[in-house]
């Protein structure tokens, strides 16, 4: 095997801001979705890329892709009651035009806002591990890298919302999770929190629909006293 010269070998590898669909890091993660492969064929199954535009202000982070949701169609926050709520709130705040039908080719677009996940894969029980938020984190980080306005992040849940402050390098004890806490994270940037907008806290009473409006409404006048980012 050529180990290449020393200079090859300090050449650090380009982190891209999306992994591939057969992303083979996480072996715990891989066999659950060669598992659903075999069950439904017809499903996504894979690691599920970012949705929006590349001049986003807003960075929305969910958790992870839900197992009937946007593992099987491909694009985050679509297919289950989570999306259902997310984005008909993106469309009643200005972040999104067209029409939500719950499928990746429904010509809904994202305006000044951008979804991913902290995690790209389906996880089991939809409870990724620690080492798997870890080893993720290179593509989230990568993620943001490369979004030049990036003005606002909105962790939904505190998985998302530590794997951002992770991804920045800031001490968590700094920034404490709490739905509709506001943080500033230096550099013009602002961290919003909000409860996952799943079926179970929905069902529990535990986030409303007007609690989640509320962090969306908070957002949108930081956002439209802003200045354009260079």
């Amino acid at each position: 095997m050529r180990l290449g010269t020393t200079e090859e070998r300090a050449v650090p590898k380009q982190i891209t801001p999306e992994p591939p669909h057969d992303c083979a890091l996480c072996p715990r993660l891989v066999a659950y979705r060669n598992e659903n492969k075999r069950a439904e064929p017809g499903w996504y199954n894979g690691a599920v890329g970012s949705f929006g535009e590349e001049t986003a202000r807003l960075l929305i982070v969910g958790l992870a892709p839900g197992r009937g949701g946007a593992n099987r169609t491909g694009r985050p926050f679509t297919g289950d009651y989570a999306g259902d709520l997310l984005y008909a709130t993106l469309l009643d705040f200005g972040f999104a035009e067209g029409s939500y039908q719950a499928r990746p080719d429904d010509g809904l677009e994202l305006r000044d806002c951008m979804i991913t996940n902290a995690v790209r894969c389906v996880p089991p029980e939809n409870k990724p591990t620690g080492v798997e938020i870890s080893t993720c984190r290179q593509f989230f980080s990568a993620r943001m890298e490369t979004l030049p306005n990036l003005s606002v992040i909105l962790a939904l849940g505190r998985i998302a919302h530590d794997q951002t402050l992770s991804a920045l390098a800031l001490r968590k004890s700094a920034f404490k999770f709490g739905h509709g806490a506001r943080h500033e994270l230096g550099g013009g940037r602002l961290l919003f929190d909000s409860f996952h907008c799943s079926r179970y806290n929905t069902n529990t009473g535990r986030l409303t629909t007007e609690m989640f409006h509320a962090v969306f409404d908070a957002i949108r006048r930081e956002l439209d006293q802003m200045p354009p980012r260079a």
